[in-house]
């Protein structure tokens, strides 16, 4: 495997949450200079072939991806699955189950809504999300074309944003029922974004250890959102642990310049990148 110097290991396209198609996605990737690409959109696999038939075209290395949810102590966990086979039964059957889930829990968000005073949403929300499962940002578009609110920002800060009324967490299983899974799959795996789930150090820390001790091989200390010190921080506990680093941007969208692809900050010098596995085998699935 052939890895280059502008590395993105977390994006999304329309086959979940994102603004552009896995095709317009690469290529916007490949204009931004990006070599190595992961689509990781969430609990879905659906825009890998378009993405991987987009990136041969382009000449540039695509990693397969998804990001998965689930609860870790009633928190709500991303994990980014790596480089697993872009035809895997096991990751085919866990976005089947993933997709069960996000389709309960977007009536569960849809009911909170409407107890909160707004229109039952559900059914046209489904109209534009991908497969009819819609994630939070698409309640939150819905919201701002219906003029019920002023921007996402205001959805998310009002009803969607942790702690709200529409942060419904209750129907993802827990981080030690979705590891062994991804570790049959052979995936490699990563947490996401950590500094996004307002954990202290302390929690984060028995979030690393138990991740660890599950299988997991990496921490995503270079995203988007991340401050340097928060970066020069996990890079520490990278160490500590003796896990591996990510970098990614978590690219939603052309209209969120703060998490442009191939723009996420770039790794500390004193971790080893996720990726440095892949390398030394010189293939990836």
């Amino acid at each position: 495997m052939n890895v280059g110097e502008n590395v993105d290991l977390h994006c999304h396209s329309t086959a979940s949450d994102g603004d552009l198609s896995p095709h317009d996605l690469v290529l916007r990737a490949h204009q931004q200079g990006v070599t190595t690409l992961a689509l990781t959109d969430h609990d879905t696999v659906a825009g890998l072939l378009e993405a991987q038939q987009a990136a041969e075209a382009m000449g540039m290395q695509l990693v397969s991806g998804i990001e998965v949810s689930c609860l870790w102590h009633h928190t709500t966990l991303h994990i980014v699955a790596l480089n697993f086979g872009f035809a895997n039964p096991v990751i085919e059957a866990l976005q089947h189950a993933q997709t069960q889930a996000r389709s309960a829990r977007s009536e569960k968000i849809a009911h909170a809504l409407v107890k909160k005073g707004l229109p039952d949403l559900l059914e046209d929300v489904r109209a534009i999300a991908p497969e009819g499962i819609p994630g939070r940002p698409h309640f939150a578009q819905l919201m701002l074309e219906r003029g019920l609110v002023k921007s996402m920002e205001e959805a998310f800060k009002r009803y969607l944003g942790a702690g709200k009324v529409g942060d419904v967490q209750s129907c993802w299983r827990d981080m030690s029922e979705i590891m062994p899974i991804l570790n049959q799959a052979g995936a490699t795996c990563v947490i996401a974004h950590p500094c996004k789930y307002k954990l202290s150090w302390m929690r984060l820390r028995a979030l690393f250890q138990e991740f660890r001790d599950l299988g997991g091989q990496g921490i995503e200390v270079a995203v988007s959102g991340h401050s340097p010190s928060e970066m020069a921080s996990l890079a520490q506990e990278c160490r500590r642990f003796g896990l591996k680093a990510s970098v990614g941007s978590d690219f939603h969208s052309p209209r969120y310049s703060w998490a442009e692809l191939g723009r996420a900050p770039t790794l500390p010098t004193n971790v080893t990148p996720i990726w440095e596995e892949w390398v030394q085998c010189g293939v990836v699935a």
